[in-house]
């Protein structure tokens, strides 16, 4: 089995920063494209940035310039870096990985629990 465990969201005010960090364990052979994602109530689950193991990254249009996603390969490990934080920011953030499973080797998309970001005017 993989776990990807979140951690760093919380309460912060419109115009501050949070770190998320989302660390990936258990039966791995390799991680590959890593990203998080957001829901906030009553909507869907939506992209806001993916990170491959070369390190090129994508993001959403709503999120450009203001978040940075980043991974240490040694440690399976990916962040997310919230900057200029608004209240539409305001969702659970999951984390999410493309991983190849030392069982079987066979690729899998594993998820995170989610991690609360609440964000106030």
């Amino acid at each position: 089995q993989v776990q990807l465990v979140e951690s760093g969201g919380g309460l912060v005010q419109a115009g501050g920063s949070l770190r998320l960090s989302c660390a990936a364990s258990g039966k791995i052979f390799r991680v590959n494209a890593m990203g998080w994602y957001r829901q906030a109530p009553g909507n869907q689950r939506d992209l806001v940035a993916t990170i491959s193991t070369g390190d090129s990254t994508e993001y959403a249009d709503s999120v450009k310039g203001r978040f940075t996603i980043s991974r240490e390969n040694a440690r399976n490990m990916v962040y997310l870096q919230m900057n200029s934080l608004t209240p539409e920011d305001t969702a659970v953030y999951y984390c999410n990985a493309d991983v190849l499973d030392l069982t079987d080797l066979n690729r899998k998309t594993y998820w995170g629990l989610g991690s609360q970001v609440t964000v106030s005017s």
